[in-house]
């Protein structure tokens, strides 16, 4: 009795907080003692391309052989252009490996597909900069002196001339004005090496009790030249420049003779990650094109919600009036259990989050027949017990376990099916296969709960007081 009281409380708790979340497009907890923000977050539904509209891009790689480019390169090169996308402000991306040179994405919601397009297809260059003693704030987009065609071997520069950090336009002549005067030539900065010349990168522990700083080693060739660079530019700014965007500029504090060095600046563990990602990745390690690129209306994505929501409400519907009519008492109380799985559903795919396509709306709408199935074992042995002529405190506990072996299988055997589906739509960049394993997936753990828990709490709460032998009707017998 005390197990189920506890049940009860825990069921209307999670009911609450289901609610909460439901109703809310963001939620925040905050310690009432030093008003500390333990939880904010955004929680509104995250929606697909076909739910949305926006684009969908085909990318291959850029290479003769499609089956000598690296699987590993490749992922990287993925995670690389997710992360460039996001730089543009574009959310919920999906981006999969297709096959063996190919990638799959999609950006829902996006009204600019052309910089979207160009952004991916920019080939992103890492360089070192000399910046002398006056070093420009992070951001700041600056011209450099690169000439790929004079790059040397593994990154280098050919012969950084010592001291001499940027060109400018010469002095104006004496009483020459703004007006008068010859137009400033735009500031040219030398660069040093590019990304190429590092061999590898990593974040460690800082001297200083939870800082953290970027290590780095060099290719040999890139040794020597960053050796002699560094031991004529003490105490002066080497600044990090991606795209000819300035994103760190360290000073040198000691010559780096043996082709390694750290990046200090104050970093959190996570900017140095990002830092060391940058540096890793700067540049694509395999050049891709865009092959194919098309653009989903809204108005399409917004006609399929629509359906897809109308579908699950009248499958909801038929399933809540045929358990009522069928099991009676016990059909009402799996019709609650099934609400609050309704509840507790949208709960996680908001806090999960799950990105919503039209694929994982079908898995929801299965999911809703499903989660009655357990419920239907259940109550027909219930059924058979009172028949036997037990109590209905015996016939629901007796039900419950002699249906548990059935109900156990059917659903293991289903997750099973949801797990092979998910590993093939990963690898095979089936988007729509994974999107439906994942909330089908969802659906089977969460009817499980309800039927196992929900619905079996309720019916001793609702019924534990009821002679069954008086009220034959009441359960359908």
């Amino acid at each position: 009795m005390r197990s189920r009281n506890n049940w009860l409380i825990t069921i209307i708790v999670l009911v609450a907080f289901s609610l909460w979340v439901d109703l809310s497009n963001r939620i925040s907890i905050i310690n009432p003692l030093n008003e500390e923000v333990l939880l904010d977050r955004h929680t509104e539904i995250r929606r697909g391309l076909d739910t949305l509209g926006g684009l969908q891009t085909l990318l291959q790689a850029d290479v003769s052989n499609c089956a000598a480019v690296d699987s590993g390169a490749l992922d990287i090169t993925r995670q690389i252009l997710e992360n460039r996308a996001n730089a543009l402000g574009v959310s919920e991306i999906i981006m999969q490996i297709a096959g063996q040179c190919r990638i799959v994405a999609e950006f829902p919601g996006v009204s600019n597909p052309e910089e979207v397009v160009a952004a991916l297809q920019q080939t992103a260059l890492l360089e070192f900069v000399d910046m002398g003693t006056n070093p420009l704030p992070d951001g700041t987009e600056i011209i450099t002196d690169y000439d790929p065609a004079a790059a040397g071997p593994g990154g280098t520069v050919a012969s950084p001339t010592p001291g001499a950090a940027a060109t400018t336009s010469p002095t104006p002549p004496v009483g020459a004005t703004p007006e008068t005067g010859p137009t400033p030539m735009p500031q040219v900065f030398q660069t040093v090496m590019t990304g190429a010349a590092l061999d590898t990168v990593g974040v460690q522990a800082g001297s200083i009790s939870g800082s953290y700083q970027i290590a780095f080693t060099l290719k040999p060739e890139a040794a020597k030249v960053f050796a002699d660079y560094t031991a004529a530019h003490l105490n002066q700014y080497l600044a990090i420049v991606l795209d000819k965007k300035v994103i760190s500029a360290p000073v040198i504090k000691s010559a780096i003779t043996d082709g390694q060095g750290i990046i200090e600046g104050g970093f959190t563990n996570e900017s140095a990650n990002a830092l060391a990602v940058q540096l890793r990745y700067g540049s694509l390690p395999v050049p891709v094109k865009v092959v194919e690129s098309r653009t989903v209306g809204p108005t399409l994505g917004e006609e399929s919600i629509r359906k897809g929501l109308m579908a699950g409400l009248i499958g909801l519907a038929v399933v809540v009036v045929f358990m009522a009519l069928y099991y009676r008492i016990p059909g009402l109380v799996a019709d609650l259990a099934l609400v609050i799985y309704a509840l507790i559903t949208v709960m996680l795919y908001k806090l999960i989050p799950v990105t919503v396509t039209m694929p994982g709306l079908a898995g929801f709408i299965l999911s809703i027949g499903m989660a009655v199935d357990a419920n239907i074992l259940i109550f027909e042995r219930l059924k058979e017990e009172l028949r036997a002529g037990r109590s209905l405190q015996q016939a629901i506990d007796l039900g419950w376990r002699r249906a548990w072996p059935s109900i156990r299988d059917s659903n293991t055997s289903s997750l099973i099916t949801c797990a092979i589906l998910f590993i093939f739509g990963s690898t095979f960049g089936a988007s729509m296969v994974k999107g439906f394993s994942v909330t089908l997936s969802l659906g089977i753990l969460i009817s499980l709960f309800t039927a196992i828990i929900v619905t079996r709490t309720f019916l001793h709460l609702v019924l534990d007081r009821v002679r069954s032998a008086e009220h034959p009707g009441w359960f359908g017998l």
